[in-house]
């Protein structure tokens, strides 16, 4: 059984807590995969809270381009958010996908041959995926493998995820695709992922605050309803998935009904199904208080 650490103390001093429960030494050039935020939304991991586990690792933070209109769909306008939100004060910073895309291979997928990704990506021995857990317009919920899978993937990888490896023409063919086959598609682009970079040089580290039903994608989130929970960390991202998913129905809030109404309305507890399908992790895990 997989262990999933967790500390409620939401501060720089618990997320370097949280990852060094882990026991990891991640090797060569380190990536911090965040989510830079959608300019307009607040939500995103605070330079300041993240700050001192990143000059930890002497990681780089590392995003790629959306697929859909906004402030960081194109190389330009991305790099001004990573200015605008503070994260070029705090560390190097690298955008994955400014010099094109690369074709990873999906093994025995559910939907996908190829998953696209930056070609900056092979510039690292390791990866960090530091994820901001919180609801999602169209995933229920995003945690460690959605930012492994959309994340990570370049603008056009996003568009070929969101179609299931279909034509992707714009925000209209992701809009109508399957939605289950999408929800599938992200494990695939996972699979990819862990094949690619080695299970041995990824862990996970998931932030449950600021939960709002919305992703940190979105310029105009609705404000959470429910209270932070806390920090969780894992070698296993689904079973760190699991215990998040887990943390918020068995929170005493009452405003976590937003939240799951959000994640069962998409049917967002069907990513972890397809990843464990896949061989990625478990969803039976031991939690470990830090506390």
């Amino acid at each position: 059984m997989k262990k999933v650490f967790f500390t409620a103390d939401i501060s720089p001093e618990g997320l370097v807590k949280a990852y060094d429960a882990l026991g990891a030494t991640l090797k060569g050039k380190v990536a911090v995969k965040i989510s830079t935020g959608e300019p307009g939304g607040h939500n995103f991991l605070q330079p300041a809270l993240i700050a001192p586990l990143v000059k930890k690792l002497n990681g780089t933070i590392v995003e790629c381009n959306t697929a859909y209109e906004g402030r960081r769909n194109t190389t330009e306008a991305h790099w001004q958010t990573f200015r605008d939100h503070g994260f070029m004060d705090i560390a190097p910073c690298d955008l994955l996908d400014e010099d094109g895309d690369m074709a990873l291979p999906v093994e025995g997928g559910f939907h996908l041959k190829e998953n696209y990704v930056g070609t900056h990506l092979d510039n690292y021995g390791s990866i960090l995926i530091l994820s901001h857990f919180k609801g999602h317009a169209m995933g229920g919920f995003g945690g460690a493998l959605k930012n492994m899978s959309i994340g990570i993937a370049s603008g056009r990888g996003k568009g070929h995820i969101h179609t299931s490896g279909a034509p992707c023409n714009g925000i209209e063919d992701i809009m109508n695709a399957p939605h289950d086959d999408f929800l599938e598609s992200m494990a695939d682009a996972d699979r990819a992922v862990i094949d690619h970079v080695g299970a041995e040089n990824i862990v996970y580290v998931s932030v449950a605050n600021r939960l709002s039903v919305d992703c940190d994608c979105d310029a105009h989130p609705h404000d959470p309803e429910m209270a932070d929970i806390g920090i969780f960390a894992s070698l296993d991202p689904v079973a760190l998935d699991q215990a998040c998913v887990d943390a918020v129905y068995n929170s005493p809030d009452p405003g976590k009904a937003a939240l799951i109404k959000r994640m069962e309305t998409r049917n967002g507890i069907h990513t972890i199904e397809a990843a464990v399908k896949l061989g990625l992790g478990e969803r039976e895990y031991e939690l470990v208080s830090l506390d």
